[in-house]
């Protein structure tokens, strides 16, 4: 299959660079967004084409990216895309959504003889920016083929996990991994100031051994500076952290610090800091 014309649907703070990438990696694109001026600006800094109509979007599109906001709004635009795609043509959902709406995409993608898979993503706005995503995939490894050579333009690394819903079930466990690492990296932070500590200094000896992460390494400068505008919003973590956990309820994992800490960031939402990114679990230790 060689793909030649892609369409992007949601150009939201992560679909926005995505879809620009795959412009500068020379496919054909046509990009969809609810609210017009975002795609209208678009157009602007890339020269893509735009359309305000999903079916008019998918058109005669080899592969359709998504990337939109919730459940909801995965099944509203992914039923109006697939009734309007070609066949044998590929849906890629990079939104974090439930493995079980992946699972009844991927049905429904089949019913019409269309390729899909659950793609969900890490590395934030900047990721993103850059072209530097991590994607997780779930579907069938002939789809995946197909489709990897084209998320090279926006991705670092990309990897198909098992069929669909193995996506989404990865993510999760991508979150659940932050989730603890941020609020350990938090209390070391306060712990370090409390006891007067230069957690600058400490945090560039540590950050060489065991204690070293992500996290660390990007985000404990900010987190002294009190500075929390970067990276992935708490208000997106919570949606995040809410399918993580009603998947638990479903499998009978026991996610006890995962639940914790997904009400230590309702503390941070009910203190106006809904926006600010999850490095932010410190600023309920102060």
């Amino acid at each position: 299959m060689s793909v030649k014309k892609v369409t992007f649907l949601g150009l939201g703070v992560m679909g926005y660079p995505m879809a620009g990438h795959l412009k500068k990696a020379g496919y054909d694109v046509v990009a969809y967004n609810r609210t017009k001026q975002k795609a209208v600006a678009w157009q602007e800094e890339f020269g893509g084409d735009i359309e305000e109509d999903v079916c008019a979007a998918v058109e005669g599109a080899d592969v359709v990216f998504m990337c939109v906001g919730n459940d909801n709004d995965v099944q509203d635009v992914a039923s109006k895309a697939i009734s309007a795609m070609p066949e044998n043509a590929i849906l890629v959902d990079h939104t974090t959504a439930s493995a079980e709406l992946a699972r009844a995409l991927h049905e429904q993608c089949s019913a019409r003889c269309l390729g899909f898979l659950d793609a969900p993503v890490s590395g934030g706005q900047a990721g993103a920016e850059k072209g530097e995503l991590t994607i997780m995939v779930g579907g069938d490894e002939p789809t995946f083929e197909k489709v990897k050579s084209v998320m090279d333009a926006y991705a670092r690394h990309s990897q198909r996990l098992g069929d669909a819903g193995s996506g989404q079930l990865a993510k999760m466990m991508n979150q659940i991994c932050i989730a603890g690492i941020v609020q350990g990296l938090s209390e070391a932070l306060h712990f370090g100031q409390k006891a007067g500590l230069d957690c600058t200094a400490v945090v560039d000896v540590i950050s060489k051994g065991a204690a070293q992460s992500w996290q660390m390494d990007n985000r404990a400068a900010t987190m002294l500076a009190g500075k929390y505008d970067y990276g992935f919003a708490v208000d997106w973590m919570r949606k995040d952290l809410a399918i993580a956990l009603d998947e638990a309820r479903k499998n009978g994992a026991t996610l006890s610090l995962t639940a914790l800490v997904d009400q230590y960031y309702a503390d941070v939402q009910k203190s106006g800091g809904g926006r600010w990114d999850t490095s932010s679990l410190l600023t309920r230790l102060h």
